[in-house]
């Protein structure tokens, strides 16, 4: 008998029965959110795509989070490599029924998404990033930046001007990466804060439908 790997809590934009063969559009929420805010971009997203949203390993507050925030004490780049293991592990379980994996991530979701393509770039399609910023990987070896850059995935990065929860060094340091190692679309929306937007999305949807679709 073989120990089974504890799946993590997922809220699907799809039954079952509908999802084989699509395109799998895996989302990753921010710190102390959960997986039913992400899944509400469905109507704003291509139809074509199963949306998979994932809830964070460790309830916290309201919410969930994947890992300490970066300036807490109990952070470490070994408690965000084991919550990407995890999600890869799950990715995984599933992909064999899809015709593709993309990943999108909110705010921390997107240090999430970005570290998920980074360990094995070659079976991600695309990423996008919203409100957020990607980890330094403080040369862990789980972080396959050579590899990334070879591979140079779109990365769709749209944020707000008036956003004050991602600081200036985790934008500069985010930047300096994406634009080595992937083919980046960096949009900046004037009046937005730490959100989303309509037209933010639209263009996530044409960015979608470019890269994944052949749209």
């Amino acid at each position: 008998m073989t120990d089974t790997l504890p799946q993590p809590v997922v809220a699907w934009s799809r039954p079952e029965a509908e999802r084989a063969g699509t395109p799998l559009l895996v989302l990753f929420h921010g710190y102390l959110s959960h997986e039913k805010d992400l899944i509400g971009l469905a109507p704003m997203l291509p139809a074509e795509f199963t949306l998979a949203s994932v809830r964070a390993p460790h309830a916290m507050g309201p919410g969930y989070t994947w890992f300490p925030l970066m300036h807490e004490p109990d952070y470490s780049t070994e408690r965000v490599v084991k919550a990407v293991s995890d999600v890869w592990d799950w990715i995984d379980s599933v992909k064999a029924q899809h015709s593709s994996v993309t990943v999108l991530g909110f705010s921390m979701g997107m240090a999430v998404a970005t570290s998920v393509l980074r360990h094995r770039p070659e079976e991600i399609s695309a990423v996008v990033g919203l409100s957020g910023f990607a980890i330094p990987a403080q040369g862990d070896a789980f972080f396959d930046d050579e590899a990334t850059r070879a591979a140079k995935r779109p990365l769709f990065w749209g944020r707000g001007q008036a956003d004050n929860v991602i600081t200036e060094d985790k934008i500069e340091s985010t930047l300096d990466w994406a634009s080595e190692h992937t083919e980046l679309t960096k949009m900046l929306y004037a009046g937005l804060a730490h959100s989303v937007s309509e037209p933010e999305m639209k263009h996530v949807s044409e960015f979608l439908r470019h890269h994944v679709l052949g749209g």
